[in-house]
């Protein structure tokens, strides 16, 4: 990722743009815990994008990196937070959709981070349970493999967008008796990672 050079006058400007997102986008969209809150305000968005797209880092919208993936809209991220509840216990890992923004927000609040590409994740052949307390998703599924959910540990938490119906929803779960049931929560504008398509069935007329 291309490194931004900020000075002085470019780190007021995006404080600035930080703390408008806060209050037009999280707030008003009911996004009001104190650590999230937090987070978002200090991590720097634009430090996820080339330079040529720091102008747009706080858009209410994802913004495209390509073939790179993307990075999500802020209240996907506030809201996803909020969903995931992280506590400074938690072994957490993190399926990227492209940037190491939501890595970026989550280590502070936790006790281990891993971060998997989504390409990784989705084609993980792990096989025995695994000891993630809290798995975190950015971006949405259409569907969760189950070496994935494997992953985690008994009564951990996964929180992802999730695609249904062509419609982008908040979702969580906790994993009861070695299965993950999803539950959605809202819908959502979140970018999807193509990598957890389900296959095409076959059709006949």
């Amino acid at each position: 990722m291309t490194d931004l050079t900020m000075t002085p006058e470019r780190q007021t400007d995006t404080s600035s743009a930080r703390r408008a997102m806060i209050d037009s986008q999280l707030r008003t969209s009911g996004v009001n815990e104190e650590y999230v809150l937090a987070r978002m305000i200090a991590v720097p968005r634009e430090d996820f994008l080339p330079a040529a797209k720091a102008s747009v880092a706080y858009i209410d919208r994802a913004v495209s990196l390509g073939t790179d993936g993307h990075l999500a809209a802020p209240l996907f991220y506030g809201k996803l937070l909020v969903e995931a509840a992280p506590r400074p216990e938690d072994r957490v890992l993190v399926v990227s959709g492209g940037s190491d923004y939501l890595a970026a927000l989550l280590r502070p609040l936790v006790g281990e981070l891993t971060v998997l590409s989504a390409a990784a994740a989705a084609a993980t052949t792990a096989t025995s349970a695994g000891g993630y307390s809290l798995i975190v998703i950015d971006g949405a599924i259409e569907q969760l493999p189950g070496a994935l959910a494997a992953l985690l540990a008994d009564d951990g938490r996964l929180v992802t967008g999730l695609l249904l119906r062509q419609v982008t929803r908040l979702a969580s779960g906790r994993k009861v008796a070695g299965k993950v049931n999803l539950q959605p929560l809202e819908d959502l504008g979140i970018p999807v990672l193509h990598a957890f398509d389900a296959p095409k069935r076959w059709t006949f007329a």
